[in-house]
């Protein structure tokens, strides 16, 4: 079981690189076949007051610029997948809809795993949330690489972000290569709740069983947070144990940050230190 098919999402130049490399680290190592993708953007019509006639002129040395931009992200990706010999194509999208087109929501849902770059904690603009729906609606696990990590290294240890829902679920499962290849994954409960079915105290004990029938190296650790909030139990665990891959479910909400856990923010993501896997 592997990744076969990698879907890279080139959003702009200054990522491109970081996602491509990333990317075939990966596919050397399942022997993928990588899509580098990009949406390239139709110009909005600008209007002149007052009579708000559209300018042409403008509108397309927008495009121009637009362009451009794909054309250098596609030559950082077909340059970047030639030099290794890797199994690759290129797509590239123009569309007034971005991120939303059917056709690149269609891409990704035949891909085993998307890779994408680490929101920018700065940008909030509409292109930013139109890429995030679509990571969101491809319905596929997602890898994302946080700024910090220029360059690919081995995934030795591995932090599951368990909490019982379907959204864990899905993530563990959706991360059991990496897991199964990992020297140590660790099942992270917080503040697990008593129920009907389970005691505090078991809390992850049968998925780490599940997972160990399948080779995995696991261990299960309990946190009581004692009113610090989730997500910095969470940092401070990926920090303290040196933690390569995080695995966590979101929600089925259109927005990073409303995430599992109910008390984790948007500043687990936006403050990653390890490339982060999710699913929903």
């Amino acid at each position: 079981m592997g990744y076969k098919t990698i879907l890279a999402i080139l959003d702009t130049p200054k990522t491109a690189a970081q996602v491509t490399e990333f990317s075939i680290a990966l596919a050397e190592q399942h022997q993928s076949h990588v899509i580098g993708l990009h949406a390239e953007a139709m110009a909005a019509v600008p209007l002149v007051a007052p009579m708000e006639i559209p300018d042409p002129t403008t509108v397309q040395a927008l495009q121009e610029m637009a362009h451009t931009e794909t054309v250098n992200i596609e030559k950082i990706f077909r340059d970047r997948a030639s030099r290794d010999g890797i199994s690759h194509e290129w797509r590239s999208f123009l569309s007034s809809a971005g991120y939303g087109s059917s056709a690149l929501i269609d891409s990704a849902r035949s891909a085993d795993l998307v890779i994408a770059a680490q929101a920018e904690a700065a940008l909030l603009s509409e292109s930013r949330a139109d890429l995030e729906n679509f990571l969101f609606e491809s319905g596929r696990p997602v890898l994302l690489v946080p700024h910090i990590l220029k360059e690919p290294k081995p995934i030795k240890r591995v932090l599951v972000a368990w909490n019982g829902s379907r959204e864990a679920a899905r993530a563990t499962f959706d991360a059991l290569p990496f897991l199964k290849a990992a020297d140590s994954v660790e099942i992270f409960t917080v503040d697990p709740p008593e129920t009907s079915t389970q005691s505090a105290d078991m809390a992850g004990a049968e998925i780490a069983a599940t997972l160990s029938r399948h080779g995995v190296n696991i261990t299960v650790v309990r946190q009581e947070t004692d009113n610090l909030p989730a997500s910095a139990a969470i940092e401070n665990r990926l920090s303290d144990s040196s933690i390569d891959l995080l695995v966590m479910g979101a929600y089925s909400h259109k927005r990073w940050w409303e995430v599992l856990f109910g008390g984790v923010t948007r500043t687990l993501l936006d403050s990653m230190t390890a490339l982060t896997l999710l699913s929903r």
